[in-house]
């Protein structure tokens, strides 16, 4: 049993994907080929994450027909700019094994090069009618970076993919996307998980909140299930990262139970504002010095 949402240009997509940021090239192909099995039809990769081969060789290994699978990935800002980002997808594609993208988004805004970033997304635009990807978006963008690109472009978002999880749950950012009809995507959705290098060493986890804890023991499953029903409960995509198959499998039984409005607005609550992950504002011109392998 999984769950389908309808993007913005009608396009369906799995709710719950497998995410694979930080998992080792060695472990990736290993997991995503167990996803698959266990029921997952939905994989979020990146350029960045040095896994996409690794990605392809996983859905390969798993027989599934290619239509059976949407695969979303990520174009980096060192490949931004038109004609860059047109072959950012040949790079992608090539190392995925595939000709066609279900979803191709950019990673980052980099304000400080946001022209940049604008012809990266009119590249996607291309991209889209020329029936190569099936739907475009973008990744940690705030309101106000959303503001300036539909200024600048034609085509609204499908999907913005942001950190999102009790401790931060941008409520401004989710209000801006809905207000624009762009599904919010969560990544790190259960937190305390991912750690991203360089901050967030000192969070707490989530994972062991009292108030996620309570609502599990109630309905007799794991704090991390609970937060991912949270998320699917709010009309939300997920992407919960393991390359444990035990793991694997418990997050994706989160299908066949349903929280109360009370247990929701109780993990509601437990937004604190303060992010684990880089602040999307902060310009960091080293992001522009990672060089996207060809193959």
């Amino acid at each position: 049993m999984t769950q389908e949402l309808i993007l913005n240009n009608g396009v369906g997509m799995p709710a719950l994907g497998l995410g694979v940021f930080q998992s080792p090239p060695e472990e990736t192909a290993a997991a995503v080929e167990t996803a698959l099995n266990v029921g997952y039809r939905h994989i979020d990769t990146a350029a960045a994450y040095g896994n996409e081969r690794q990605v392809g060789e996983g859905i390969k290994r798993s027989g599934l027909d290619r239509g059976d699978i949407f695969i979303e990935t990520k174009v980096w800002v060192s490949d931004y700019g038109y004609d860059e980002t047109l072959h950012a997808f040949d790079k992608a594609t090539r190392k995925l094994g595939v000709d066609r993208l279900d979803l191709l988004i950019l990673h980052q805004p980099a304000p400080d090069r946001f022209d940049r970033t604008v012809a990266a997304y009119q590249a996607l635009e291309k991209l889209l009618a020329d029936g190569r990807v099936r739907a475009i978006g973008v990744s940690n963008f705030m309101r106000h970076h959303l503001t300036d690109l539909l200024d600048r472009t034609e085509i609204v978002p499908a999907v913005n993919q942001i950190e999102l999880h009790p401790y931060f749950s941008q409520p401004d950012v989710r209000k801006a996307d809905d207000e624009h009809g762009i599904l919010t995507q969560a990544w790190s959705p259960i937190g305390g998980i991912t750690f991203y290098p360089g901050w967030g060493e000192e969070r707490r986890n989530v994972l062991q909140d009292p108030v996620v804890g309570a609502v599990a023991a109630t309905v007799g499953r794991t704090p991390a299930q609970v937060m991912l029903r949270w998320q699917l409960q709010h009309g939300r995509s997920a992407i919960p990262k393991s390359t444990n198959p035990a793991r694997i499998a418990e997050n994706f039984a989160v299908f066949d139970f349903d929280l109360t409005a009370e247990q929701l607005a109780s993990i509601d609550a437990l937004d604190t504002g303060v992010r684990n992950g880089p602040d999307p504002d902060v310009p960091r011109p080293a992001m522009f010095d990672r060089v996207i392998p060809e193959d």
